[in-house]
């Protein structure tokens, strides 16, 4: 692909960093929108993700602003070829407390950068969506043309509100690519500190409790975030003409007793669990069906979670305390 500028909005984030530096060691120019707010992602990471993107050069451009704020939008939106829109408000529990924001963030911001790449002419517009949109009433593996229409959180509805609005968008929008990737759990160095794996880690390597809600049996389908940004590189090449959604997992989930072994074995200890009830908003089991985006974007999760939980040990171990 030739050398590109690329708007990735919250592109000192989590998966914002990691998709900016793959970029970044390709050849293209980023600019980063980000607000640096404080949750639920904490700003001094956002800050060191930053710095650490700085060192290609003048490739690379950080763009304090909020994805709700237009012509901010538009400033850091001129000349570039494509949108990659990560920015928004994450979390299934935080949603409960302010819905209002979550749909204001995630919705509208959505809204908002998509309404600014069609007046400025972009060719390619994708944007992150969520497993959480299928809730615990849809089939499993979940395929992306099931009906997603029972969310079980504020977070979930914000999700898939954001996709119907860019679905919506996409009838009048011609040839222009617009792209939901349904991510599935993602994992890995940076992570936010709060998540699953991340938090389950560090407890493991300091000999603390781990909190397992419910009784174990919950399924996730963690997915590692090298996976994803190979998912997020296909789509910006390959993805069709109108609104098209993929589900980007590993296809492979996992119970959360089965994931605290593994994360034991990773860390070298022995694990303590205690056992709390499951919070509102949590599904039963996530599991993605991949083979639209194998079959339409080349994707192919490689990552086991074993090589996965090691990315995660080096980074707690060396970063986190």
């Amino acid at each position: 692909m030739t050398t590109m500028r690329w708007l990735v909005t919250g592109g000192v984030g989590f998966i914002g960093f990691h998709l900016s530096s793959a970029m970044l060691a390709r050849g293209d120019e980023v600019v980063a929108l980000d607000d640096f707010s404080d949750a639920p992602y904490p700003s001094a990471w956002k800050e060191r993700n930053a710095r650490d993107l700085a060192t290609h050069g003048d490739r690379f451009r950080a763009v304090r602003a909020c994805v709700t704020d237009r012509d901010a939008v538009s400033r850091a939106c001129e000349g570039c070829f494509g949108v990659v829109h990560l920015a928004g408000l994450a979390g299934v529990r935080p949603s409960f407390r302010d819905p209002a924001r979550y749909a204001r963030v995630n919705v509208e911001g959505t809204a908002t950068t998509l309404e600014v790449a069609r007046a400025l002419g972009v060719k390619r517009y994708l944007f992150a969506s969520s497993s959480s949109v299928y809730g615990n009433s849809t089939e499993l593996p979940a395929r992306e043309d099931a009906p997603a229409v029972v969310p079980e959180s504020p977070y979930a509805a914000s999700k898939r509100a954001a996709e119907l609005v860019a679905s919506s968008i996409a009838r009048i929008s011609g040839d222009l690519p617009i792209t939901a990737l349904r991510f599935f759990t993602v994992y890995g160095a940076r992570q936010r500190p709060e998540m699953a794996i991340t938090l389950f880690m560090r407890a493991a390597l300091e000999g603390k409790t781990i909190t397992v809600f419910g009784d174990g049996s919950m399924r996730r389908d963690f997915t590692h975030v090298d996976d994803i940004v190979r998912g997020v590189l296909g789509a910006m090449e390959r993805a069709p003409a109108g609104f098209r959604a993929y589900n980007l997992g590993s296809g492979a989930p996992i119970r959360l007793d089965a994931l605290v072994a593994s994360i034991a074995r990773a860390a070298g200890r022995d694990a303590r669990v205690d056992r709390a009830p499951v919070p509102p908003g949590d599904v039963d089991a996530t599991f993605a069906d991949v083979s639209r985006a194998k079959s339409e974007l080349g994707y192919a999760p490689r990552v086991t979670l074993e090589e996965g939980l090691a990315t995660v040990r080096s980074w707690v171990a060396s970063n986190v305390s």
